[in-house]
């Protein structure tokens, strides 16, 4: 699997402190956001530096009743392309609901929904999960979320769930570290438990974000600094594995350069401290 480095994610409100940090192998932009034809000249430069970028697609809803949009699928791989993408990635949620076949709206929820741990509901990811993978021009890896609930009667883990996608599709996973400690606070996951359930080799890279604790619920708001919690957790993640790449999200509320560097090298001191890169 293709060693990817310390990362970032591409943001147009810091792409002049992007730019100039030290050490960053690679980022990755959200899909939706950029246009094949027309890519923000900042990014066209991290290009020509020779950064691999990577294209983050939000909105295929994957896990959801319906078949994927073509015209979704056929845009995702237009963007791998474009960025002569190693790889692209999406989500392990529906994002919409409703529609002709229901007698009722189609109905958008701007939001990554869970997706219910259950036979039934694995049988259709699966499925929507090769007909993205027929459509798209490189491998995909698909994230784990960050969800405030636990759907009734559900069948498998976390773990047990991502293991048995990844036996019967082939697919990579994209583990967010931040969203297992998200789930131990909401959904009382142990998130040492669910990397044991993985199979970590199919791990194609890791997202690491911030985000604030309020009246017990962990709100996964990429908006606050990474808490020594979630690189804990990349901490347990790392003593099973070497990631082939880890990933600092940011969304808004966007710091100073110093401090994204900071928070870079954090990242690095865990990796270093697991003996996956040389000290400096």
């Amino acid at each position: 699997m293709e060693r990817l480095g310390t990362g970032i994610g591409w943001r147009p409100e810091i792409a002049a402190e992007i730019a100039r940090l030290p050490g960053v192998d690679w980022v990755e932009v959200v899909a939706e956001n950029i246009c094949p034809g027309h890519l923000p000249p900042a990014v066209q430069e991290l290009r020509e530096r020779g950064t691999t970028v990577i294209p983050h697609g939000v909105s295929l809803g994957l896990g959801g009743a319906d078949r994927p949009d073509p015209g979704r699928l056929t845009a995702l791989a237009e963007r791998a392309e474009a960025l002569g993408a190693p790889l692209v990635t999406e989500h392990i949620a529906f994002v919409r609901a409703g529609g002709p076949l229901t007698a009722s709206p189609l109905m958008e929820a701007g939001h990554l929904l869970p997706v219910p741990r259950t036979r039934d509901a694995l049988d259709v990811l699966c499925e929507n999960v090769r007909i993205a993978q027929d459509a798209l021009p490189v491998p995909l890896a698909l994230e784990n979320i960050a969800a405030l609930i636990n759907w009734p009667d559900e069948e498998m883990t976390e773990g047990q769930f991502l293991s048995e996608l990844v036996e019967r599709t082939g697919v990579r996973l994209l583990i967010d570290v931040a969203n297992l400690h998200t789930n131990r606070v909401n959904r009382g996951e142990d998130p040492a438990a669910a990397l044991d359930e993985l199979p970590v080799e199919s791990i194609a890279y890791v997202h690491v974000a911030g985000g604030v604790e309020r009246d017990g619920v962990w709100h996964d708001s990429h908006a606050h600094p990474v808490t020594r919690p979630v690189l804990d957790v990349l901490a347990e993640l790392c003593a099973r594995t070497t990631p082939p790449g880890v990933l600092l999200e940011r969304d808004e509320d966007f710091p100073e350069g110093e401090e994204l560097a900071g928070e870079l090298d954090a990242i690095r001191t865990v990796l270093k401290e697991a003996g996956h890169v040389q000290a400096a």
